[in-house]
């Protein structure tokens, strides 16, 4: 009964309590999600980020969540962990940008959009190993690796658009390989993303995302007029393993292999970011969200991690956003994956 009644309240007819209380005793004031009232509260008390408006106030709840697609895997694998001598954390920058690192790799600039599918597990993975390829083959090898290879057909990796585990895909990475494959109705590759684009929690271009699509079939075959076979076409991994916490571990990995996958939980005040670092300020915890990390800095003196999420250009900052760095705000730092590609 309550599971009925839960998924047929909008955002905006929800109501929560007053306040929470986070990890460390402070009150977090919770106002309904996405409102108006939530991002005034936000841009008042002169945090270290903007709000901006959305149309979620008629967007039901269960779909927001449902985009959330990381799913904790139930018996905790994680893959090994890797770790950087401390001798290497000397040459770390007080800043890094991938993209200014390794100009020749255009996908590092790239935003995709996973569109009305809780795939951001697999998002993050495909663009981070994408990146990867190109920096170790010092911009030989550039492919857009296929999102819709890896949601569709590792059936060890979870549920496809109802979520999955970020470990797991790039274990299949290594094991199993993935095609390439490009935008939605980019006609790139061999297995281009069938989920059409639409608005992430803005009023954009596309339209309303609406409720999350059923997982499309895995198809072993290439489309037309891609001139190579699914077998052929396969790119792989070499090894896949996990970054520890310890944000200078995080840091070195970034600067001498690329960006990185990165799961974090998502809390109702995030959707509405538009610029500047984002700290978790007020809003329910909505579910995990895997994003692709490539760099940190300083803004007016508050570190961040500069993240790529996959919602497209039109949320954010063109895409992008910048998160609290050293304190494992949201678990971002405690959830991190990565892997070398295998260069033939």
């Amino acid at each position: 009964m309550w599971k009925t009644v839960f998924v047929a309240l909008t955002a905006a007819q929800l109501c929560l309590a007053s306040s929470d209380v986070d990890e460390t005793g402070r009150h977090i004031p919770l106002f309904q999600p996405f409102s108006q009232e939530m991002i005034q509260y936000i841009n008042k008390i002169n945090t270290t980020w903007k709000a901006g408006r959305s149309y979620l106030d008629y967007v039901p709840l269960h779909q927001v969540k449902r985009m959330c697609g990381v799913i904790p895997h139930p018996d905790g694998y994680k893959p090994p962990l890797m770790l950087h001598k401390k001798s290497s954390y000397a040459d770390l920058p007080k800043e890094f940008d991938s993209r200014r690192q390794w100009s020749q790799c255009p996908t590092i600039g790239e935003i995709r959009d996973q569109g009305a599918c809780g795939s951001c597990w697999a998002f993050g993975a495909v663009e981070a190993m994408s990146d990867r390829t190109c920096i170790a083959s010092n911009g030989s090898t550039q492919v857009h690796l296929s999102a819709l290879d890896l949601i569709t057909c590792c059936h060890t990796c979870g549920f496809g658009c109802e979520g999955g585990f970020p470990g797991m895909a790039w274990f299949h990475w290594v094991h199993s390989g993935l095609v390439s494959g490009g935008n939605y109705d980019s006609h790139q590759g061999c297995l281009p993303y069938t989920v059409p684009s639409c608005d992430h929690h803005v009023n954009g271009t596309f339209g309303p995302c609406g409720a999350t699509i059923s997982t499309p079939k895995c198809v072993q075959q290439c489309d037309k007029p891609f001139n190579n076979t699914y077998k052929n076409d396969k790119h792989f991994g070499s090894k896949s393993y996990s970054v520890h916490s310890d944000p200078d571990q995080i840091r070195a990995e970034i600067f001498k292999n690329g960006p990185v996958e990165a799961a974090f939980t998502v809390y109702a005040d995030f959707v509405n970011y538009k610029s500047g670092v984002y700290q978790h300020k007020s809003g329910a915890e909505l579910g995990g969200h895997a994003v692709r990390m490539l760099g940190w800095g300083e803004e007016d003196g508050t570190p961040y991690w500069l993240l790529a999420n996959s919602w497209n250009e039109d949320w954010g900052d063109r895409g992008f956003f910048k998160i609290l760095r050293g304190e494992d705000h949201c678990g971002i730092e405690s959830n991190i994956v990565a892997g070398l590609p295998k260069l033939t």
